[in-house]
Parts: C-alpha cells; structure tokens; sequence
C-alpha cells in the first residue's frame, strides 16, 4: 500500500514524470490497438517500439524514432541473411544467438541504431528456438511493427509534451 501511494503522489498533478507517463501509456497503447486492428501477428513489437520512443522532449523522441526505425529495418535484412545459417541446426541457433546477443550489449550503449541492429535480429531468432517460422512473416511483422510502433509513439510525444523538460 505504500508503495503503490507513493507512486500515484509522484505521478499527481505537477509531477514532472506525469506528461512522460501519459506519454508512455497512450503511444504504446495506440501501437498496440492498431496492430491489433491490422491482424499483425505480434502487437507486441510495436508497443516496444513506441514505448522505447518516450524521451524527455520531442527532440530526443524523434532522434530515437529514427535510430529505432532505421536499426530495426536493418536488422531486418541481417536476420534475413543470417537465418539459413541459423537453420542449419541447434548447435547453430545457439551461436547466432550469442553472437547478437554479445553484439547487442556491446553496442546499444555507444549507438542505439547499431545495438537496435543487433537486437532484431537476436529477437527474431528466438522465436526459432521453438521451431521454424516463415522468414517472411516474421520479417514483415517486425518492419510492420517497427513502422506503426514508431509512428504512434512519435505521435504519443508530440500530442503530450513535457514543458518541463525543456529548460533541463
């Protein structure tokens, strides 16, 4: 109970983290209901992708749009390179996965489009773990997904912003 008090004081009325909050909710939200009005078969992804957009202005939440965007899309068409070899068997999943895994950690930190890079394709690799998808649908739900999440969470930020947030 006093957890949950503390959180709805810091999230009142003039709370800084209020417009970030709201922000969150209705870009993902939005991502979501969208994907699921389109029969996308992982709405999930886009509510991700418009929940990793809430920045503390509009700025940084069109910068992280774009690096999303674009490192998702490439990473895309790396996956597409990568999944025959994937395929080849569990011993060769298992590498894969590591390889994008490490490379994921290593970059996201320097450069989010190069770590976005190789999160997709470490994502949509562990969905083979439970056995083999149509490599097309896969990679047209994650762009379809990346597009939409991303339009709706940009939208989320410019419809909500943190005045706030501007002088700091």
């Amino acid at each position: 109970r006093a957890a949950r008090r503390a959180l709805l004081r810091r999230l009142g009325p003039g709370s800084p983290l209020l417009p970030v909050a709201v922000r969150t909710l209705l870009g993902c939200a939005l991502a979501g209901y969208l994907c699921a009005a389109l029969g996308v078969g992982r709405p999930y992804w886009a509510i991700v992708t418009a929940a990793s957009l809430c920045q503390a202005n509009l700025t940084l939440s069109w910068n992280r749009a774009l690096q999303r965007t674009l490192g998702n899309l490439l990473g895309v068409l790396v996956f597409a390179a990568v999944l025959p070899v994937s395929r080849v068997g569990p011993l060769a999943l298992v590498c894969c996965c590591l390889f994008f895994g490490f490379a994921a950690e290593a970059l996201i930190t320097r450069n989010y489009w190069l770590g976005s890079v190789a999160v997709t394709p470490m994502a949509l690799l562990v969905l083979e773990f439970g056995g083999a998808h149509p490599a097309g649908e896969l990679i047209g739900d994650r762009v379809l997904d990346t597009v939409l999440g991303a339009a709706a969470g940009f939208l989320a930020a410019t419809l909500v912003t943190n005045r706030r947030a501007a002088g700091r």
